[in-house]
């Protein structure tokens, strides 16, 4: 009998210079779940007659029903290179924009990318998104030209025009490496043909060919167009056999990607903030077994039997069940009761795992995004999405009785999509769900009521603004309730500098404990005088406070109460209690009473919040709206109809290409007016016009329809005049 899978992946999992943790990530539709299917067929692990059919890794229902890859999944697999076994642990991601927040958390999880672009389509949107994610998390991409078959059927191209077509999309793809990663990476990193670390094929058809493949095999793209040309079905098939889909990518993958030893190297500086030169820093650097136990979870499964399985990837250290550990964000403790590798939509369990590998663990609550090890220590840099939620509902139990099983359902349901926001209020009855699109809470919506068998109720979708000021403000007094405590601040609008190195990542979010000179150098770099840059204490949301007190004896016992209060307003402004951006906060001077009794949460809190409610209301408070930058494409005949369509919806055109039978429209329309926008676009364009995600942005929303919206969600909250303002 031979040896069984997980026994071998068990036995591959010890030698870290044979594991390859990988991603797989593209543009929707460009074919990633059927190439996942075949690298799957190809290691042994379901047949090949079901590859691309199966759908292996969409195993939610809705997957099924839609088409499209809603979760990332993970599979291990054992991959032959030159009579050496390699472990090549996989992630499917999704290509649609709503659950872009998976593919990021799965960045954090892999070394390596596969880059799947279509053929006939090239570079879209969703593909530098995704390369956008995966640079960010320092992960090597390769890229895979998929649907060639389609260039020799449909568009009958000749080969000439055909190589002409595949140096455009991968001198695109090397362009947008140069402009995104960090500047030693741009140049080391780019996708070279000569060097094999570009493929071509068709993940339908089953086969791939890269230049070492085609060198080392004796077969040309000549022997590819013959087969297409001569229409002749069994000849497609033999291509299958001749140049294997699996075998060409996995090679791809083995020579070009790191190992995780490689990869930590260069990757734990840039994710990880503690001290690189302590015991801890050097064993991460190096993927030591021996080394402190360091596991960060990306995402969380909540299974009926097994209760909550937490994916993701394993730093450092050996994993093994029964160990006590400590959950650093939580900042509680756990034990682990399990320990899995994981296979798809199945689990197998095993007794223990050394880092550098992808895992799951039983037995531990806790959310994506949190760091795992024994003692309490620095956690990994939390995972951030680029986009924030900017579309709500409200959900409410259809029955009375179910209210608290509603309340737990929606818990579950942020553990595992934690671009999904939850906001409770336990005394309404009424929570918030905050996703990414329509079509993100749409199936959060479906999946509570068919998988979680629970019936809700949800109110139309509810545009989330944020609030800012215009101007620096006057400084504004907050007492306490028993008047001997006193807080003074001044507010002013934060440089756009500033917040566009936090948005981009440059500027990590967060309370800072200690002095961080690399922190107040970037600030200094961005115009700030030495001292305000060393007074930075918490940025939080795209906002900035500083701490410009002076001599303060009682200051530090205080100061984690004011940070949360800052937070606090930050999550709900004065104008209408929606979340701010681009605030800078000075808590300029305080005077407190000497007895700690007198200045205790009850005292403070209040008197924070007023402080710094107060001085926004003297800042010219202003809302901002969210805005999308949406690619539409369509038949050309569309433009006009497209044009007016965007213009009624108080969009700007930004970009125009139109050759003779595709239009490519680059637009700017505001969050508000694309409630209903799918069917919009499908009613104007026949069925034919499909639009896509760029980027997304918060800009001032316009006087005339600022009072109309602030006091429409004042009505929706239910919130008095009494209750906004200073």
């Amino acid at each position: 009998m031979g040896e069984k899978m997980v026994d071998k992946v068990v036995r591959i999992a010890c030698n870290p210079e044979q594991i390859r943790n990988i991603a797989i990530c593209a543009h929707i539709d460009h074919g990633k779940t059927t190439f996942s299917d075949n690298l799957l067929a190809g290691a042994g692990m379901m047949s090949e007659d079901l590859a691309g059919k199966a759908c292996a890794l969409d195993f939610h229902e809705d997957e099924a029903a839609r088409g499209i890859t809603i979760d990332s999944a993970a599979v291990s697999m054992v991959h032959n290179f030159k009579g050496k076994e390699f472990l090549i642990n996989l992630i499917d991601t999704p290509g649609h924009v709503d659950f872009g927040g998976d593919v990021t958390r799965a960045m954090r999880a892999v070394d390596g990318a596969i880059v799947l672009c279509c053929a006939s389509e090239g570079i879209m949107p969703q593909t530098e998104t995704v390369l956008r994610q995966a640079l960010k998390e320092r992960v090597k991409p390769v890229l895979f030209i998929n649907k060639v078959d389609r260039l020799i059927k449909e568009l009958q191209l000749t080969p000439e025009a055909m190589q002409q077509r595949f140096i455009n999309i991968i001198t695109s793809v090397n362009k947008l490496i140069k402009q995104i990663a960090e500047q030693e990476y741009g140049d080391r990193w780019q996708t070279l043909v000569q060097e094999g670390s570009v493929a071509f094929g068709s993940a339908y058809h089953n086969w791939a060919l890269s230049i070492p493949f085609m060198t080392e095999n004796k077969i040309t793209f000549k022997d590819i167009i013959e087969a297409y040309s001569s229409n002749d079905e069994e000849k497609i098939k033999a291509l299958a056999k001749k140049a294997p889909i699996h075998q060409v990518v996995l090679n791809m993958v083995v020579r070009h990607l790191p190992n995780p030893v490689t990869a930590q190297e260069y990757r734990i500086p840039k994710l990880w903030h503690g001290d690189l030169e302590s015991e801890e820093g050097k064993a991460l650097a190096k993927c030591d077994p021996k080394g402190r136990l360091f596991f960060v979870v990306t995402k969380i499964i909540v299974d009926p039997q097994a209760g909550e399985i937490s994916y993701g990837r394993l730093f450092g250290g050996t994993m093994r069940k029964g160990t006590e550990v400590f959950l650093n964000r939580a900042k509680q403790k756990s034990r682990i009761q399990q320990v899995f590798i994981a296979n798809g939509a199945k689990r197998e369990i095993v007794d223990n795992i050394p880092c550098g590998n992808i895992l799951a663990i039983g037995g531990v609550k806790t959310r994506a995004g949190e760091t795992v090890t024994e003692q309490e220590t620095e956690p990994f840099e939390e995972i951030t999405h680029i986009f924030e939620p900017v579309i709500s509902k409200a959900v409410e139990a259809a029955r009375p009785s179910e209210l608290t099983k509603v309340i737990e359902i929606l818990r579950v349901v942020q553990k595992e999509d934690p671009s999904i926001k939850i906001e409770i209020d336990e005394e309404s009855g009424q929570h918030l769900m905050h996703g990414m699109g329509e079509l993100h809470l749409e199936i959060i919506e479906n999946r509570i009521k068919s998988e979680k068998g629970v019936d809700i109720k949800t109110s139309p979708p509810i545009v989330v603004y944020r609030e800012s000021i215009t101007k620096p403000s006057q400084e504004v007094e907050g007492k306490s309730p028993n008047k001997h405590n006193k807080f003074y601040f001044t507010v002013e609008p934060l440089p756009s500098n500033v917040y566009d190195e936090i948005k981009s990542g440059k500027i990590p979010e967060g309370r800072l404990k200690k002095k961080n000179t690399a922190l107040r150098d970037t600030f200094k770099e961005l115009g700030y005088d030495t001292k305000v840059a060393d007074s930075v204490k918490d940025i939080f949301h795209g906002n900035v406070f500083l701490d410009r007190t002076k001599g303060q004896v009682y200051g530090p016992e205080v100061m984690e109460m004011v940070l949360d209060m800052f937070e606090d307003v930050m999550k709900n402004g004065p104008l209408a209690r929606e979340p701010c951006i681009k605030v800078q906060v000075s808590l300029m001077d305080m005077s407190l009473h000497e007895d700690a009794i007198h200045r205790g949460p009850a005292q403070v809190y209040p008197a924070i919040r007023d402080g710094i409610r107060g001085a926004m209301m003297t800042g010219g408070p202003i809302m901002y709206e969210p805005l999308q930058v949406m690619l539409l494409e369509a038949p050309a005949d569309f433009t006009g109809t497209l044009s007016k369509l965007v213009n009624s919806k108080r969009g700007q055109i930004i970009d125009l290409e139109q050759n003779d039978t595709q239009l490519s429209m680059r637009v700017k329309m505001p969050v508000m007016e694309m409630l209903g926008w799918s069917s919009d676009l499908r009613s104007a364009t026949e069925g034919r016009g499909i639009s896509s995600l760029v980027d997304q942005m918060f800009e001032r929303l316009p006087a005339e329809l600022s009072e109309k919206v602030i006091a429409n969600i004042k009505s929706r909250k239910g919130l008095t005049e009494g209750q906004v303002g200073a």
